[in-house]
């Protein structure tokens, strides 16, 4: 099982000093990956916890790069019809290259209706968005001068692609058979949010789709909220998140205040709780 751990990009322990120290605090506790959340036009009725305010998560991610070393840089998850396809690409391939290929990027097809209309973006036409931008991300990264694109929500002429490093590994989002599938098709790893009870059958259904493709799906990754007021209670469900086929925990320490907070959380949860 590997670690990450998200930080806050939201709320008052977004700022400057803060999210930079929470991410050298992250790197130096032995985290594989640091990880933000997307939202960038929140509703008021849905602001609670963080008044509103969110950094962009490509934009926090290139700065958070300058401020780490060797701590992995990750999404949980940006939502991909909110951003056209092309310049998200150049935005990636921007991050994996000046991070030393840090990145991984986790995408999905997005839930709050009223972002996609703050944003002019058709909330109907979102699965069919996130399938194309995933098939051009992984178009636009396979050769420097690749050819021309011709989809029925992203199109674009042939362009010379450069900087164009590794490109990340692609993490989808999401509980969906719809999802599911879009894992099996075009995901490097899976990021749904759903218990360990539910999350074997689905698992084992991923990954026999994932061979039907020809592909192989090397993560499956959970999000969770560990307990460090019960720590054997905490290791016991990462077990049971290990048993159903997951090998990615994020952990999410929820509203800490400040950075000695998530210090001390992350510092527990290596030392007495990770296996």
């Amino acid at each position: 099982m590997k670690y990450g751990v998200a930080i806050r990009n939201m709320g008052e322990q977004s700022s400057r000093a803060t999210i930079s120290a929470c991410a050298k605090i992250a790197e130096r506790a032995g985290f594989d990956a640091i990880f933000v959340s997307d939202h960038l036009c929140i509703p008021a009725d849905q602001a609670e916890g963080s008044g509103g305010r969110y950094l962009d998560v490509l934009t926090a991610l290139a700065y958070l790069a300058g401020v780490t070393e060797r701590i992995r840089l990750g999404v949980s998850v940006m939502i991909a019809p909110y951003r056209p396809a092309v310049l998200t690409a150049k935005q990636i391939a921007t991050i994996q290259e000046l991070s030393g290929e840090r990145m991984i990027l986790g995408l999905a097809s997005g839930w709050m209706e009223a972002e996609f209309n703050a944003l002019g973006a058709d909330f109907r036409m979102r699965g069919a968005v996130t399938d194309e931008t995933l098939r051009a991300i992984r178009h636009l990264f396979s050769a420097d001068q690749p050819g021309g694109f011709e989809g029925k929500q992203v199109k674009f002429p042939p362009f010379v692609f450069l900087p164009r490093p590794k490109r990340p590994p692609i993490w989808i989002g999401g509980n969906s058979p719809a999802a599911i599938e879009r894992a099996a098709r075009y995901g490097d790893g899976w990021h749904p949010m759903l218990p360990a009870a539910e999350l074997k059958v689905k698992v084992e259904d991923l990954r026999e789709q994932a061979k039907a493709a020809g592909r192989s799906i090397s993560e499956i990754v959970v999000r969770r909220g560990p307990k460090l007021n019960d720590l054997a209670a905490a290791r016991a469900k990462i077990e049971a998140d290990r048993d159903a086929g997951a090998t990615y925990y994020i952990a999410d320490f929820g509203r800490y205040q400040d950075e000695n907070e998530l210090a001390r959380a992350a510092e527990t949860f290596m030392s007495k709780v990770a296996q």
